[in-house]
C-alpha cells in the first residue's frame, strides 16, 4: 500500500475529528480519550493556518493527520491520529518523522508532545522515534501546564507523561 504526504490544507481540517475519534479507540478498544472531548473542526482549522500540520492519503482517503503549534523555539504536537483501516503501515511513524524535518527546517529546536505514557502505541511509539519523556517538569513550565489542563479535562495524571525530541 502506497501513501502520499503533504502539508494540511485548510478543507482537510472536515475529516480530522472523525479520524481521531475512531483512532481513540481502534487498539485494543480501550479508549484513549472520551469522543466527546476531540478538538472541532474549527481547532484542526486554526491550528492548519499555523503551516506545520500535515496530512497523509491512500489514494483519495485521508489516512491520517498531525497538527502542530510552534512555541518558541519548539514545534508541539497537539494530535497525531491515523484512521483504523490505515494503522500499522508506518503512517503514523511517517507523519511524526516528516514533522521532525519540517521543525528542524524551520529552525525549531524540538518537538513536544503530552501523551499516555502506559500505553503501546503511545508513549513508547514515540520513545522509538526520538522522544523522551520530560521528567524535570519544573524546568518546563509550558509543558507541566499542558498536563495540568488535561487533568483538569479528566484525564488521569499518573498515566500522562510530556515527552520532546532534541532536534539535531
Amino acid at each position: 500500500m502506497s501513501w502520499s504526504l503533504r502539508l494540511a490544507r485548510a478543507e482537510d481540517a472536515a475529516a480530522m475529528p472523525a479520524i481521531e475519534r475512531a483512532a481513540a479507540v481502534a487498539f485494543a478498544g480501550e479508549p484513549t480519550i472520551d469522543p466527546a472531548r476531540t478538538r472541532a473542526e474549527a481547532d484542526y482549522a486554526r491550528l492548519i493556518r499555523r503551516g506545520h500540520s500535515l496530512v497523509a492519503h491512500v489514494g483519495e482517503a485521508m489516512a491520517g493527520f498531525l497538527v502542530a503549534q510552534p512555541f518558541s523555539r519548539e514545534l508541539h504536537i497537539w494530535e497525531m491520529g491515523v484512521a483504523p483501516a490505515y494503522q500499522r503501515r508506518g503512517i503514523g511513524a511517517g507523519l511524526v518523522r516528516a514533522a521532525m524535518i519540517d521543525a528542524r527546517n524551520t529552525g525549531f529546536k524540538a518537538l513536544t508532545l503530552t501523551t499516555f505514557r502506559d500505553l503501546a502505541w503511545n508513549g513508547p511509539f514515540y520513545a522509538r522515534l526520538g522522544f523522551e519523556e520530560v521528567t524535570a517538569l519544573d524546568a518546563h513550565p509550558r509543558l507541566a501546564g499542558e498536563l495540568a489542563n488535561e487533568v483538569d479535562d479528566g484525564l488521569p495524571a499518573d498515566r500522562r507523561c510530556a515527552m520532546i525530541c532534541f532536534l539535531d
